[in-house]
Order: structure tokens, then sequence, then C-alpha cells
């Protein structure tokens, strides 16, 4: 059967065709990932010109529907900007070590802070941030080095990247990311229309001559992570850090974006890679890892013309963060406790990650995480060890979604790993690979 007769595709000019292929990927018929027809493919399938099959995938490229990945062919995108049925959840039999969240007996109880806040309502015309949530986040960015003279309260990590990218790029801009990197930024920079153009990650971040390559043949923009890079736990140190500055000091033009997404449980320093000199840029560093996921809020610092685009966008369209939302994290930051408990956080999550990577090296197999929840560990093929770890009774993510152009491997999120189960796991992991070769070196 051939793709477009399986997908039911239909329409005889380019709207109705694009119209078609969305419907039927919000059903569920067109499957994140999966192939489209080839242009003249479908064109005779419905008796139509190349010419406006080519204009449907324009339309729907535009968007962030469609992805053309060269021999590849064009696909739907794996995380398309529709309301389509979620991948399937964890079955409750296996051990979830897949999903990345952090371990939610080492995050604060917002209780106490929740109860600090005044009772009465914010009203419409009032300042969209609280003075006091933003002096402290000044202090925070400015212990890190990060100019903090601008700063935006933004409904988390992916929502401050986004409105960045929005401020300055347009549909077509090359950007710089990490490969591999997190796959919510590639699919939102897919969403925005914006080409990846993937820069390798090592121990210590992105490779400083890939970057200078990338942006000479063209990127506008970088999207980096300073530190608990998803997936690898890479993060910079000071030599890293200043080459990489280096590099884009001699582009002052390009766009950067630091995401900071881990904070105060990242297990490293926080070192940046911008300065006040810097002409477009900004540091985005959420509370979602530290304070928890549901408390949708970031603090973005950047030059002041991307912030004030930032802030006038949104006062046309959210308006503003909750003011609940900015007491709980205001509350928080600004009790000593808060501290002590974040310090614990960090120093657990070093403990297991570093466990496992070492339960892994007893068996010769070479894994990599410096910093943050997750470990990446290269494997010769990845839906071979995936269907051995889940039948072992492990879930864990396959790298597939997070590499452009990097090798097989398979991303473990150590959070919530106790050293008993990081030792059985290990030799899961090692009995999956023995019968198919050994993982390339981290």
């Amino acid at each position: 059967m051939s793709v477009s007769v399986q997908y039911d595709i239909r329409g005889a000019t380019a709207s109705a065709i694009a119209r078609s292929i969305e419907e039927r990927a919000q059903a569920g018929r067109i499957a994140p990932g999966a192939a489209l027809p080839t242009v003249r493919g479908l064109a005779a399938a419905l008796s139509v010109s190349p010419a406006t099959v080519a204009a449907a995938y324009r339309l729907l490229g535009g968007r962030g529907l469609l992805a053309a990945q060269g021999r590849r062919g064009t696909r739907l995108s794996h995380r398309p900007p529709l309301a389509t049925p979620g991948a399937p959840a964890v079955p409750p039999h296996l051990r979830n070590l897949a999903d990345g969240n952090p371990d939610p007996a080492l995050l604060p109880s917002w209780k106490g802070a929740l109860r600090r806040i005044e009772g009465r309502h914010r009203l419409y015309g009032e300042s969209p941030h609280r003075p006091r949530l933003l002096r402290l986040a000044a202090r925070e960015m400015g212990d890190g080095g990060i100019p903090a003279e601008s700063l935006a309260i933004v409904g988390g990590a992916l929502d401050g990247i986004e409105r960045v990218a929005q401020a300055h790029l347009r549909a077509g801009d090359r950007v710089a990311v990490e490969d591999p990197g997190y796959t919510a930024v590639l699919d939102l920079l897919s969403a925005l229309g914006l080409v990846a153009e993937p820069v390798p990650v090592d121990d210590y971040g992105m490779s400083p001559g890939d970057l200078g390559r990338t942006l000479r043949a063209g990127a506008v923009a970088c999207i980096l992570t300073p530190r608990a890079q998803n997936p690898t736990g890479a993060a910079l140190d000071p030599g890293r850090a200043r080459d990489l500055r280096t590099v884009l000091d001699r582009h002052p033009g390009v766009l950067v974006i630091e995401d900071d997404h881990a904070g105060l449980v990242a297990g490293a320093p926080a070192l940046t890679v911008v300065h006040r000199k810097r002409e477009r840029w900004a540091v985005v560093r959420s509370v979602s890892k530290s304070l928890g996921p549901d408390l949708r809020l970031a603090v973005l610092a950047g030059d002041p013309l991307t912030v004030a685009r930032v802030e006038g966008r949104r006062a046309l369209g959210a308006g503003w963060v909750s003011g609940v939302l900015q007491g709980i994290v205001e509350g928080l930051w600004s009790d000593p406790m808060t501290a002590t408990r974040l310090g614990k956080a960090a120093r657990t999550y070093a403990r297991r990650r570093q466990g496992f990577i070492q339960a892994l090296s007893r068996h010769g197999i070479a894994a990599r995480g410096r910093s943050g929840l997750n470990v990446w560990i290269p494997v010769p093929e990845e839906a071979a060890i995936l269907s051995h770890l889940a039948a072992a009774g492990w879930a864990v993510r396959g790298g597939e979604r997070y590499r452009l152009r990097t090798p097989a491997a398979i991303r473990v999120t150590t959070a919530t790993l106790r050293p008993p189960e990081a030792e059985r796991l290990a030799a899961d992991v090692a009995r999956g690979l023995s019968g198919a070769g050994r993982p390339a070196t981290a």
C-alpha cells in the first residue's frame, strides 16, 4: 500500500492538501516522525502538479508540522504543534527512568510560601512582576556573572526561549544547537520554521571549533546549555566558557540563548558565555528542576532590547506570569532553608548519577553525565537495548530524538536511582550489549 493511500491524503489545491495532512496528523493516522509521500508520488496519486504538493509541504513546513530530512525524505515533525495523541505512557510494571523528572522527595514544599502570599487579588494594570522576586533573581544571576540589569519573568525555560527566538528570528533562519540536544528545543525550532544546525557536544559543552564553523556558515543564533545539558550532562568549565565566548565575540550580531534549566540542582557552578557588551543575548533560568515542574516560571536576563521585546509581546497575549506562582517562588527563594534543601538535592543527584556511571564502568561500559539528572550511554543500536531493558523491567529513553548527527545512545534519568538499582541496571545494560558488540567510547 502506498503511503498516500495509507494516510488517505486528499485535496486538489495546496491548502486543501495541507489541511488533509494536518487533520490526519491530529487524528493520529500519521504518527510523529512518520515519512510522507514524495512530492512527485503524492502529486501522481492526487492527479495534481508537483508544484501544488510542494506548496502544500511548504505551508506545513512553515508552521513546523513537517521537516525535510534530506535522504530520509519529508516527515511529520516529531512533536508537531497540534493536539495529537501522545506517546504511550510507561507501563506501570516498568521502573520509569525515562521521564527526566526530578525526585519529588527532593523538591521543597510550597505550603509555607503559599501561606505567606498576601490574600489580595492582582488586577489589570499592575506591574507584571513582583519587585522582590526580581531583586532575588538579580542577586542569583549576578552571583553567576550574568548581567542582570534587564530581567523578565516568563512561563518556564521553553517559554523564554520561544519568546526570545520570536523577538529576533524569522522562518528559515539557521540556529546552532547542541548535538545531541534537548528534544523540546529541537521541536520548538522546527515549529517556528527555524533550521537547527548541529554542533557536537563533549563533557564540557559545545565544541568551540565546530561552533565557529557553523557561525561562519551562516547561523544567526546559538542555543546552548551551560550545565546539566540534556541528554549528556555536559557542563561548562571556565576554560570552555572562555573559548566559546571568544568564538561568539567574533560574531557580535549572533543571538545567544543560554538554557540554564536545572539551576541550583545541576551539580555544577553557574558559568556563562554572555557579557554586557554582547548585542543580543538571553539567559533563561528555570525553577522546574529545583522547585518543581508545575511551577511554570523562569527568570530571563538579557540585553535591554531583547527583554523589552519579550515583555512587549507578552503584554499583548498572556499579560503576565501568575502572581501566585511568583509569590511561591519568591517565598521559597527568601527562605534560608531552601538553599540548604537544594544543596542537599544537588549532592544527592550527583551521588546517584556518579554511582550509576561507576557501576557501568565496572562492566566496561563508557557513559557521560558530568552534571544534571541524566546519563548518556553510547550503544551500537538503540531498539535492541531498549527492548532488552524493557524485558528486564526498565524504561529508559532512546537517543534518536536527541540526535542529529551523533551516533546511537540511550538516556537514563538517574534522579531517583538508588545504589542497589544502579548495580542491577548496569548489569542489565551489560547483558543487553553483550550480544550486540560493545558501545562506542563516550
